[in-house]
This record gives C-alpha cells, structure tokens and sequence, in this order.
C-alpha cells in the first residue's frame, strides 16, 4: 500500500489536520449532496418543479395578504408580487437549509456512527443541496421580472457576494442546531418554530422600509434582512435603493454565527457517535 493511502491513527491528529480532512474527504460532501438532490425528488410527479411550485403559491398568498388585504406599499414602482418573490427566494433557501442542517446528523446516525470523516461534511452537504433548489429558482424570478418588463442592470453583478451572505448565517446556524439536536432531541420542534416565526420577522412579504424607526435598530440583528434587501437591490433595479447599515449587521451576524457554530460543532464533534 502507498503511502498515500495509509491511515495513520494518532493521538490529537484529527484535531491538528481537521480542515485538511476536510478537503481529503471532500468527495464525500458531493456524493452526499448528489443522493439529497436524488432522494427529494425520487417517485415525485412533477419533479423539480415543486421547487419552483412552492414559491409561487406564498408569493400568491403573500401578494394578497399584504399587498391588496394590508396594502403595504410597495418599493418604488416595483409589482407588489415582484417584491415579495425577490425577498422569498433567499428566505426559502435559508428555511430550507437550516431545517435540513439540523436534521441531517440524525438522519446520517448509521454513517456517523461506522466510519471517520469530518462530521461537518454531512450539514455542509444539505446546504450545498439547497443552493441547487435555489438556482433553480432564480429562473421563475427572471421570468417574472421579465414579465412585468423589469431587465436586470450592472447591478445583477453583485449576487454572487449576496449569495455568500445568504450562505454563511444558513451554515452558521445550522452547525449550531445540528450540534444541539444530537444532544438534545427537543430541538427538532424547535426549528420548525423558528423557521415559521423568522418567515414573519423577515422582509419577505413586505418592505423593510414600513419598519417603525423605533424598531430598526433590534430589526437589523435579523441577518437575512440585509440580505433579502440586497436580493431586491441588485435585481430590481434603480427603484430599489440600498441600506447599507442592515447590510453591515448582516455581514457581521453572519460571520458570528458562523465563527461560533464551527467552534460549538468541533467541540461537541467527538461526542456524537456516542450519543446519536
């Protein structure tokens, strides 16, 4: 056997080539991530359509509710449907990924519990799955700004850094639940909760510019708000300006949650095949 292919087996190794274990195991996280994308839409009628299907009904209902119920204003002179499926779109992925996250560690427990590999690939895997569905679903926004003859500007070209903002409080806290839930099973209620309570706290069927002065300063703690009002900002165009204080307290959310949720996942890493 190479030496290459030798696995040597030593006190404090894993924790002192951990990240290089990652990489070393980063087919694993494409595999995994290709078998989500594969079982959610294994025996489904209409496939991968469902992922665009869900969006467009909340954006039904919300338009609705909000726009001709509560007739909240609208940004500018942007389609009330417009604005709630630019601000959907990253929640969704943010829902989706962290209810997943959180579970994935239970329901990888036969894996875990057989083999060595870095445990962060498994949440790692889920999120990378849904940037897919995300992807996707950028195609029923293009459709529908095209629709109402809205074209995307210069501004288009900052989604990639909106993207990674959209993916840092998504992984953050999910390394934080899937950690939790292994220990402490209570929190599969949870996170329904939270993602139900954060759909309503969030601008996705609204503006934030309805938010009372009163209330933005504790509003901005929310990461997705800089985020959801990025994805507006860069996708429909002049009419939407940009704040950028929530965006600067998304960013720094993010990476707290992040930098915490590594920290939390590694030192509770070792106990899981135990516990799980």
């Amino acid at each position: 056997m190479s030496r290459g292919n030798t696995i040597i087996i030593e006190a404090g190794r894993s924790e002192q080539k951990y990240w290089r274990d990652v990489w070393k195991y980063r087919e694993l996280l494409y595999f995994l991530a290709w078998r989500d994308i594969l079982v959610r839409y294994k025996q489904t009628v209409i496939g991968i359509a469902w992922v665009v299907i869900r969006p467009l009904l909340i954006m039904l209902v919300f338009s609705f509710a909000f726009g001709k119920v509560a007739k909240l204003p609208s940004e500018g002179n942007i389609p009330y449907p417009l604005l709630v499926l630019a601000g959907l779109l990253p929640w969704q992925f943010f829902s989706t990924a962290l209810s997943e996250a959180a579970n994935s560690l239970i329901a990888n427990a036969n894996l875990i519990t057989k083999i060595y590999f870095p445990r962060v690939i498994v949440p790692a895997s889920t999120v990378v799955t849904c940037v897919v569905d995300f992807l996707v679903t950028l195609v029923l926004l293009i459709a529908l700004m095209l629709w109402y003859g809205i074209w995307p500007t210069w501004r288009i070209l900052a989604v990639p850094l909106f993207l990674l903002l959209m993916f840092l409080p998504a992984m953050g806290a999910g390394l934080w639940l899937a950690a939790l839930n292994v220990r402490y099973r209570d929190f599969r209620y949870v996170v329904p909760f939270i993602v139900q309570f954060g759909l309503y706290v969030s601008p996705v069927g609204f503006s934030s510019t309805v938010v009372p002065e009163s209330l933005a300063k504790i509003y901005v703690l929310n990461p997705m708000v800089g985020v959801i009002d990025g994805f507006r900002w860069a996708f429909l165009g002049q009419s939407v300006p940009l704040n950028w204080e929530p965006l600067a307290w998304s960013m720094s959310v993010s990476t707290l949650l992040l930098v915490g949720g590594v920290h939390y996942f590694r030192r509770t890493e070792r106990s899981f095949a135990d516990v799980i």
